[in-house]
């Protein structure tokens, strides 16, 4: 399996990018150097300017693949959602038992993704960029035009085929969209304050009991429905 998704890529929304970037050795630059310089600087001081200076090329050429750099941001945080969707289905590939695709689901969600090898993007810095800047992808005065262009959709994927998975244990549960989507952004939110803000979390950053905790949280929540 590990091998398998060594070799694959993620089909981010092409509207999001002018140029492919893994159609040519500067486009793969701009994505590498992207994903080591954005943790570095923090989106807001990251420029087309600094990252032009780290890669050796001129800032127009930057401008070939993407609109700005928002659109990066965009592109790494979806290749993170979609490389985790990726992980579940191969993960799950033969488990009928729904509640075991289940605590794998909540696994990959909280600790990213169970094959940490890819030819396109290294998803272990991947990890740590989604975890310390991905709010500030979607959570910007474009959100909605961003969303009606289907920019979302390898999130919306992911939660949809979690969602469902809970649904089958529990047809009648109310909310499965959202306790998904809480437990995405949640567990994102809980790593964020172990390392940076302790005071906010029971959860050390190296503690493999934040993959307990949530799998209680859901769990729990959709035993209580039935």
């Amino acid at each position: 399996m590990e091998k398998l998704l060594k070799n694959m890529r993620v089909d981010v929304n092409d509207k999001i990018y002018l140029k492919d970037p893994f159609s040519s050795d500067l486009g793969k630059e701009i994505i590498n150097k992207s994903l080591v310089l954005i943790p570095e600087l923090g989106l807001e001081h990251f420029t087309f300017k600094k990252l032009a200076l780290k890669i050796g090329c001129t800032e127009a050429a930057i401008y070939r693949y993407f609109e700005n750099k928002h659109k990066i941001m965009l592109f790494l945080t979806l290749w993170y959602w979609g490389f985790l969707e990726q992980n579940l289905v191969l993960s799950t590939l033969n488990l009928k038992d729904p509640k075991e695709r289940l605590k794998i689901a909540i696994q990959i969600l909280v600790s990213g993704p169970i094959y940490k090898i890819n030819d396109f993007v290294d998803p272990i810095p991947l990890k740590k960029l989604i975890i310390d800047e991905s709010t500030k992808a979607y959570m910007t005065k474009e959100v909605d035009d961003d969303y009606k262009n289907g920019f979302f959709n390898l999130y919306n994927r992911l939660g949809e085929r979690i969602a469902n998975i809970i649904l089958e244990i529990n047809p009648t549960y109310e909310f499965p969209k959202t306790l998904v989507s809480t437990v995405m952004e949640s567990s994102l939110l809980q790593s964020y304050y172990s390392e940076h803000i302790p005071s906010l979390t029971d959860i050390h950053p190296m503690d493999s009991k934040k993959v307990e905790f949530f799998q209680q949280l859901v769990f729990k929540a959709i035993a209580n429905e039935n």
